[in-house]
């Protein structure tokens, strides 16, 4: 593992891995990852710690749709009523709010993720996937932005230091669907059914949106496992 420098003690400290299987249409996400975000502040770990994002989809089928509201989509698909699906989005938005998070779902744009994946991916061989990641759920969820829309990704990619003709072969690019469909099948084979799933240093889950303090515990559990394991080295 590498070495780097711990925020908090000024000691230097093993770099834990962290692998979350996150969908960008999904609201627990984002939530998770700001409550992450914010728990790794609180421990001095932001810089100690590696996140690969991989790749789940929530709606696989879900075809594109410029003239339905994300409130009629969820309508069709859970089989909700319009004030149920309306009122069910306006306590997300307030549990995004108690995160620190804008969510304006009367802008949202019903959009398959895959072609978002498929930019995660590449960005992940850049070093800047967790900014990418950032950039298309604020996208989805604050800036009504369409997630599918290969504009809008090579957008996202340029702002992130990757050039245009990258992100157009990446949204072609059979190796890259290779990757996603094995994230998605290691899902499966670990039973993931539901998404955020966090796995620290291959040893500790979490799943769902947790808040801050439960990361904060599964943090600590983490680098005491690594400290002991550095200890019997």
């Amino acid at each position: 593992m590498s070495k780097s420098e711990n925020i908090s003690s000024g000691k230097q400290t093993e770099t834990m891995n962290v692998e979350v299987w996150s969908d960008v249409v999904c609201p627990f996400c984002y939530i998770g990852k700001r409550n992450f975000e914010n728990a790794l502040k609180q421990t001095g770990l932001t810089d100690n710690v590696n996140v690969v994002w991989r790749s789940f989809e929530l709606a696989p089928d879900l075809r594109p749709n410029p003239e339905a509201t994300i409130y009629e989509e969820l309508c069709k698909r859970k089989g909700w009523s319009l004030e149920q699906s309306k009122q069910i989005h306006r306590q997300m938005e307030q549990r995004a709010k108690e995160s620190g998070l804008t969510f304006d779902f009367s802008q949202t744009v019903p959009a398959n993720s895959f072609n978002a994946h498929r930019l995660l991916h590449l960005a992940g061989r850049h070093g800047v996937q967790n900014e990418v990641k950032e950039s298309l759920f604020k996208g989805y969820f604050t800036d009504g932005k369409n997630i599918d829309d290969e504009n809008f990704l090579i957008e996202t990619g340029r702002k992130a230091g990757i050039n245009e003709e990258e992100v157009r072969n990446a949204l072609q690019s059979d190796d890259i669907e290779k990757e996603i469909v094995e994230d998605i099948e290691i899902a499966r084979k670990m039973g993931i059914n539901g998404v955020p799933y966090f796995v620290l240093n291959q040893k500790y889950a979490l799943s769902g949106a947790q808040p801050v303090d439960q990361f904060i515990e599964a943090l600590a559990k983490a680098r005491g496992e690594m400290s002991l394991d550095a200890q019997q080295e």
